[in-house]
């Protein structure tokens, strides 16, 4: 007879930044695959899927920073809701580039790269999943 396994939790990952954002997404690990191609994001760690093909926890690090993912768990308090009132936002060096990379990975461009009236570049992008994200570049 063989032993069932039990999905095992990642290595602990240490968090990068002192503020770390934890999105609850439809579909974290897409939301992760999404992120490396869009953002340049590493995968620093990640739960199995369940039985329902749902991640209770992806680890990212983008930008020198940490985000972590998970997917919604009604059973457990964590029930769909829209993102709304935030934006993750991403320091750059060339925001020009950044902004193509996320547009051609999917994310919808909701600000083009414009000098703004604080003397920065500054746009923003909605990913597939709701979650805005703007970029900012110092001069």
């Amino acid at each position: 007879m063989s032993e069932v396994l039990e999905p095992q939790a990642p290595a602990k990952v240490e968090p990068k930044g002192g503020v770390v954002p934890y999105l609850n997404v439809d579909g974290a690990i897409k939301a992760a695959e999404l992120y490396v191609k869009a953002f340049g994001a590493e995968i620093a760690a990640q739960h199995p899927p369940d039985d329902q093909g749902r991640t209770m926890h992806v680890h990212l690090f983008i930008n020198g920073s940490s985000v972590m993912l998970s997917d919604f768990y009604p059973e457990h308090g964590h029930g769909f809701e829209k993102p709304q009132a935030f934006a993750l936002t991403l320091m750059v060096d060339d925001i020009q580039a950044w902004f193509k990379r996320a547009v051609a990975a999917g994310c919808a461009a909701a600000m083009e790269p414009q000098k703004m009236f604080w003397g920065d570049w500054y746009c923003e992008v909605v990913d597939p999943f709701g979650v805005r994200w703007s970029m900012n570049q110092g001069e």
